[in-house]
């Protein structure tokens, strides 16, 4: 029998925000994890709040819809608002009620924005990480390191010569001289618009980031993470797994350099959490040089590096760390971290930041890793529970 379409008449509904929301959903396990992470997190709260003035916007509904924004992969704020306005679930997530309203975007920002200057991320990943260890997920001695360039929210003609690097020489105000572009090949250029955005003939120029600076984001840096790759403005982000669980132990963002990744792996050795005092740290060949493998070695750590393909000339791992079978494991289990970053470039809208400097890449890819370990956690717990 066809049904016959009725208009909705009735003002009230006397079913909850709760009954809407399936009692299987798996936003319901990561609530109570999130809901006990944050109330860990109050101290650090009331320290960034004034005790009068006019309420703000309370950082754990904040914190939960930049959770959902991550999940969902929703783009900017406002698109989260205007899903805030109608979804149910992101409204019983984030604990809203039905009438309540949601807030201006602009206000949300700045409301964040707070959060920014109070670490509020790396707290929150602490706490997710003591959750992890209530459930016995993390292992105390076997981790492995890896960094990604996440590509900065700066384009190409934003990088200009800095004068304050490379002073002028008499006579070049203006830089290298750039060839002019031949007349018969002016028809197929598009309308230029030197107001707005003026095309540029970048060849023949000759651009570092010893001489030029992104006039957008002066912290990034033109870099590429493999020679015959081009060089984009980026930062680089680095990762810490522990190789049991695979959660990400470590987060951080750095300077996009040529050796920001060794840096970082000898830099951090002494403060992973939950470490023994002699653990294993794997890693891809970009680890395998003496420097980097006689810094792990001072710091207490067995390095389980990759090999470079002409082992014995060039590699600083020798026969003494690779005939013992833990090094075929490490091998094996470093290739999950890549899984990670793929999740964050993915999902978590870390292939490209929103945000312009270090300090801010830093707390939302620290945030995003967080929420990474958030979802392994929920999916290991169910799987145990089911097993």
């Amino acid at each position: 029998m066809r049904g016959t379409e009725r208009e909705q008449v009735t003002m009230f509904s006397y079913v909850s925000l709760e009954e809407r929301i399936p009692a299987d959903h798996p936003l319901r396990p990561m609530r109570a994890m999130v809901d006990r992470a944050l109330a860990a997190l109050s101290p650090a709260f009331d320290a960034l709040y004034a005790d009068s003035g006019r309420p703000s916007i309370p950082p754990e509904q904040l914190l939960r819809a930049l959770l959902l924004q991550v999940l969902y992969i929703v783009r900017s704020e406002r698109q989260l608002m205007e899903q805030l306005d109608y979804n149910l679930l992101f409204r019983g997530f984030v604990g809203l009620g039905v009438d309540d309203a949601v807030w201006v975007p602009t206000v949300f920002s700045k409301n964040r924005d707070r959060l920014l200057e109070g670490e509020i991320a790396q707290a929150f990943f602490t706490a997710v990480l003591a959750e992890a260890r209530a459930a016995g997920l993390l292992s105390p001695e076997h981790f492995t390191v890896d960094g990604t360039l996440i590509q900065a929210w700066a384009g190409q003609k934003s990088f200009q010569r800095d004068p304050s690097k490379h002073p002028a020489k008499r006579g070049d105000d203006d830089g290298p001289t750039l060839p002019a572009v031949p007349e018969h090949r002016r028809k197929f250029l598009p309308p230029d618009d030197p107001r707005r955005n003026p095309t540029v003939n970048f060849h023949g120029e000759s651009r570092s980031n010893t001489t030029h600076t992104s006039t957008t984001d002066p912290e990034a840096r033109l870099a590429k993470k493999a020679t015959g790759q081009e060089a984009k403005l980026a930062f680089h982000g680095h990762l810490i797994m522990e190789n049991r669980s695979g959660l990400a132990v470590m987060a951080q963002v750095s300077p996009a350099t040529g050796t920001a990744e060794r840096d970082f792996a000898v830099s951090v050795a002494h403060t992973i959490p939950g470490r023994h005092e002699r653990i294993t740290l794997g890693g891809d060949k970009l680890y395998d040089t003496a420097a980097c493998v006689a810094g792990l070695r001072g710091e207490g750590m067995t390095p389980h590096v990759a090999q470079h393909e002409s082992a014995r000339p060039s590699s600083a791992i020798d026969d003494r760390t690779t005939r013992h079978p833990g090094y075929g494991v490490s091998q094996r289990k470093r290739k999950r971290i890549e899984e990670i970053f793929g999740w964050l470039k993915t999902i978590g809208l870390m292939r490209q930041t929103r945000h312009r400097g270090v300090d801010r890449v830093d707390w939302m890819f620290t945030f995003a890793t967080a929420v990474y370990n958030l979802v392994r956690i929920r999916n290991l717990t169910a799987a145990r529970e089911a097993a």
